[in-house]
């Protein structure tokens, strides 16, 4: 759980175009945190939800053919 900020990090072992995305349970489309091409290495983003509502949320890291989903829970 966090309020109403959050780091969300993650490592990539090779260069490619990335896309970090949130969503609420409805799979509607919050924001787009990162949509740019990165090198390999580790990286760390903050998310600052104080404009959402308390609930269920996901983010989706895309790399490539790579693709991870996360859930966080936003309490305030």
């Amino acid at each position: 759980p966090f309020n109403p900020n959050t780091k969300i990090s993650w490592q990539t072992p090779v260069s490619g175009w990335q896309t970090l995305k949130v969503y609420d349970v409805l799979g509607n489309e919050i924001v787009t945190l990162v949509d740019e091409y990165k090198a390999a290495g580790d990286y760390e983003i903050n998310f600052n939800a104080s404009n959402l509502s308390s609930g269920i949320y996901f983010y989706q890291l895309r790399s490539g053919n790579y693709l991870e989903t996360k859930k966080m829970t936003l309490l305030k």
